[in-house]
C-alpha cells in the first residue's frame, strides 16, 4: 500500500512539474511571437525614443537619411525627369507611363573609342570613362540640361527649358555643345600635361518631337526617351567622322532657334539617315573655332550650296564644277574632296525620276542606292 502511495506520488509530481515547463515554455513562446508581430507591424526599424529629445535626435537623423537617399535615386533618376512627369500632372513615376513633348537632344561620342578602349585595361578604362564623364556633365547642367542616361562612351543628353519655348530648349543645347568643345580642351590640356594622347569627340543636336516614359518589368523599371528625333540626333552624332566636323545640327534646330542668335554654321549636306524615310539637310557648327578657320570655311559655302543643288537635279557635271571650285580655294578642307568622291561614285548609278537628291548613310558610310520613294 505504501509503495502504491509513493507512485502515485512521484505521478502527479511529474504531471505538475512537466504542466509547469509546458506553461513557462509556452508564455515564452507567446512573448517572442507578440514581440516579432510588433516588429513586423510596427513599420519601426531600430530603437524606440523613450523622450523627447532622443526623438528629436531620431527625427533629425531620418531626414538625413531621407535627404541622402534621394540625392542617390537622383543619380539613377535624373530629378529633370520627375519634374518633367509633374509638369504634366503625374506625382508618381508607374510603369508603363508616357508623356509626349517637344525638347532638344544632344548626343556626344568620343571618336575612335574603340581603338583607345583595346590599349587599356579595365580599371584602367573605367578611371578614364568617369574622368571624361566629370568633366562633360557641368556643360549640360549649366545649360539647363540633364544627362538622360550613358550609352557605353557616349552621352545622352535632354534639353527641357522649364517653362521656356522651343527657341529656348535648342539654344541651350547648342550652348552645351559649345561648352562641351570648350571643356574637352581643359581636359585634353590635362591629358597631355600627363602624358596621354588628346581625344576628340563628335556632337549631334536635333529638335523635335518624343515620348518620355517608363518601361521594364515590376522590379526593374527605367525611364526612357524614343522617337524620331532621338534616331535622328543620334545619327547626326554617327555622321560627324564622315564630314570631319566638331558638332553637327539638323536645319529643324536652326530654325528653331532663329537667326538673331548669331550662330556660326555652314551647310554640310542633304541625306537620308538611317531608319528614316524624309531626307534632312544638316550643318557644320564653327562658332566655337577660330576665327581664320570660321572664314576658311564659310567662304566655300556658295560653291558647295550650289554644288548640292546641281546634284539634286543630277546635273552631276555642274554638280563637280562648283565642288572642284571649292576645293581649289581650300585644299585642307575635306568637304570639297568629300562632294567630289560622292559624284563621281553615284553618277552612273539608276536614280529614280522623282529622286529626292538625299543620299543615304548609316553614319560610317554611304549606301549609294537611293531609298525606295
Amino acid at each position: 500500500m505504501t509503495e502504491l502511495v509513493l507512485v502515485l506520488l512521484f505521478f502527479a509530481v511529474s504531471v505538475s512539474v512537466y504542466g509547469a515547463v509546458v506553461t513557462l515554455l509556452y508564455l515564452r513562446s507567446q512573448r517572442l511571437v507578440s514581440q516579432t508581430r510588433a516588429e513586423r507591424f510596427s513599420h519601426h526599424q531600430g530603437v524606440l525614443a523613450d523622450n523627447d529629445e532622443a526623438k528629436a535626435r531620431i527625427f533629425a537623423r531620418r531626414a538625413d537619411e531621407a535627404l541622402v537617399l534621394t540625392k542617390t535615386l537622383q543619380k539613377f533618376i535624373p530629378r529633370q525627369f520627375v519634374d518633367h512627369f509633374a509638369k504634366h500632372g503625374t506625382v508618381e513615376l508607374t510603369l508603363g507611363h508616357a508623356d509626349e513633348d517637344e525638347v532638344a537632344i544632344l548626343f556626344c561620342d568620343i571618336r575612335g573609342f574603340t581603338g583607345l578602349s583595346e590599349r587599356m585595361g579595365p580599371q584602367q578604362l573605367m578611371t578614364f570613362l568617369n574622368s571624361y564623364f566629370l568633366r562633360m556633365n557641368e556643360p549640360i547642367h549649366q545649360n539647363r540640361g540633364f544627362i538622360d542616361k550613358f550609352i557605353g562612351d557616349a552621352i545622352m543628353a535632354l534639353f527641357d527649358h522649364p517653362g521656356g519655348s522651343a527657341k529656348a530648349k535648342a539654344i541651350d543645347a547648342v550652348s552645351a555643345a559649345l561648352d562641351l568643345r570648350k571643356a574637352l580642351t581643359l581636359y585634353n590640356q590635362h591629358r597631355q600635361n600627363s602624358h596621354y594622347d588628346p581625344i576628340g569627340v563628335g556632337i549631334g543636336i536635333h529638335f523635335g518631337p518624343v515620348i518620355l516614359g517608363t518601361v521594364g518589368s515590376e522590379d526593374r523599371m527605367d525611364t526612357t526617351v524614343i522617337g524620331d528625333s532621338v534616331n535622328i540626333a543620334a545619327r547626326l552624332e554617327s555622321l560627324t567622322p564622315l564630314y570631319n566636323a566638331d558638332i553637327i545640327v539638323s536645319a529643324t534646330v536652326l530654325e528653331t532657334i532663329g537667326a538673331e542668335f548669331g550662330l556660326k554654321t555652314r551647310l554640310l549636306d542633304w541625306v537620308r539617315v538611317k531608319g528614316r524615310r524624309a531626307p534632312i539637310e544638316i550643318y557644320e557648327v564653327l562658332s566655337h573655332l577660330s576665327e581664320p578657320e570660321q572664314q576658311q570655311k564659310f567662304a566655300l559655302q556658295t560653291q558647295i550650296a550650289a554644288g548640292l543643288a546641281c546634284r539634286i537635279k543630277q546635273d552631276w557635271d555642274g554638280a563637280l564644277v562648283h565642288f572642284y571650285k571649292a576645293r581649289e580655294m581650300s585644299p585642307d578642307d575635306s568637304l570639297a574632296l568629300h562632294h567630289i568622291r560622292t559624284i563621281e561614285a553615284i553618277r552612273y548609278q539608276p536614280f529614280p525620276p522623282n529622286w529626292d537628291g538625299a543620299i543615304a548613310t548609316d553614319g560610317s558610310q554611304f549606301n549609294w542606292q537611293p531609298a525606295d520613294e
